[in-house]
């Protein structure tokens, strides 16, 4: 694989249903597409799914379009390799700045297996046809507004629910949500809300009751310790989402007992070679994973289907049909889940095409190789 062109797109695209979380609520969702073009004229496409604003990391959406036009660009411009590894290496001397790492990994594994014929979950090694999808539920108006949003999601045949929580929105949410629905496969995430005090101890002390799968990170990302000693003191399996970024935070989350969980974000982690390997760590540490999402359009979505179907993955994932959360997705056909399941694609590549008319068409701002003077790297320069 040689690179010889690469666009990027800035498309917005509406929610159905507003989303609130511990830190901000959201209407919409805009990302950044990032589509590779070889020197055969085959195109691989990946997603930078960096949240807007600030709130979930320090990454934004302006933030990985700058990252990605004055380092990106020009380190993979011309670049050739045999393996996705090959080409990833171009980034490796940047420090951080995973969400867009994670979207030029993804168009890179798509381009890959595209020109060998192959899907993209059995090119990372993917074991499944159909990948188990869980939903995603946001802080409501009140708690009968989040019960009615429960009942649209079992009625659609989700067999996990997963609660957004924060200080004040927690115990008695939750409690209902149980109540209604004594068997479902519930779990809360706290993105990081809560402070290491004893009035957290006791709000975590009572959910331990509520016969939740898991308890998403509660504290904030660098806290390890706390999350240790939590673990320590309740059966509910802690799950740590922000507080794994790199492979080295998650051997330290297993020698410290900091969880027995791990949320695997394809965008937090860096992109698909990154998470690929932390399952295979999480695996030799009998630690189970499930794929978590950013709201991803349809090209990141069908990639973190590809990674759910890696053997690990054991706990249902977010990735459920792009209808949940889009009125119109931007690849053909849209990701669809059936009573809980998702089919793993067979096709070539994410398998889907996209629509990459409208998304010329709709997109805000644009980049091309094509069009643009790329001078050379800045890590070249030093």
């Amino acid at each position: 694989m040689r690179i010889e062109r690469i666009r990027l797109f800035v498309l917005r695209q509406d929610l159905r249903h507003s989303f609130e979380t511990s830190s901000h609520r959201k209407s919409g969702i805009e990302h950044i597409l990032v589509e590779l073009t070889d020197a055969e004229g085959q195109t691989g496409w990946g997603e930078v799914a960096a949240p807007s604003d600030p709130y979930f990391g320090a990454e934004t959406t302006v933030t990985a379009w700058e990252i990605a036009t004055r380092y990106l660009v020009p380190a993979l411009l011309g670049a050739e390799g045999e393996e996705p590894a090959d080409l990833e290496a171009v980034w490796e001397r940047i420090r951080g700045h995973e969400f867009a790492k994670a979207g030029f990994s993804g168009a890179v594994w798509d381009l890959y297996s595209r020109t060998r014929g192959l899907a993209l979950a059995a090119a990372l090694g993917g074991t499944r046809d159909e990948v188990v999808a869980g939903v995603s539920l946001g802080i409501e108006p009140s708690i009968d507004d989040l019960l009615a949003q429960v009942e649209v999601q079992r009625a659609a045949g989700y067999p996990r629910v997963k609660l957004k929580i924060a200080p004040g929105w927690d115990v008695e949410p939750v409690r209902a949500v149980r109540a209604a629905h004594p068997d479902l496969d519930l779990h809360v995430d706290a993105n990081g809300a809560y402070p290491d005090d004893a009035d957290s101890a006791a709000v975590f002390a009572r959910l331990d009751g509520e016969g939740l799968t898991m308890i998403e990170q509660p504290f904030g990302p660098r806290e390890l310790v706390a999350h240790a000693v939590l673990q320590s003191r309740i059966g509910t399996d802690v799950c740590l989402d922000e507080s794994v970024v790199a492979l080295g935070d998650l051997r330290s989350m297993i020698r410290l007992g900091a969880g027995r969980v791990l949320n695997i974000k394809v965008s937090r982690m860096g992109g698909l070679s990154v998470a690929r390997a932390a399952h295979d760590i999480a695996v030799d540490a009998g630690i189970p994973v499930w794929c978590g999402g950013m709201h991803e359009f349809g090209v990141g979505r069908a990639a973190n289907v590809a990674i759910s179907s890696l053997p690990g993955f054991l706990l249902p994932s977010d990735v459920s049909g792009s209808d949940k959360y889009y009125a119109a997705d931007i690849v053909d056909p849209p990701v669809r889940a059936e009573s809980g399941l998702v089919t793993v694609p067979s096709a070539p590549g994410i398998g889907h095409e996209v629509l990459v008319e409208r998304i010329e068409r709709e997109s805000s701002r644009t980049f091309d190789t094509a069009a643009a003077h790329v001078h050379g790297s800045a890590l070249a320069r030093g």
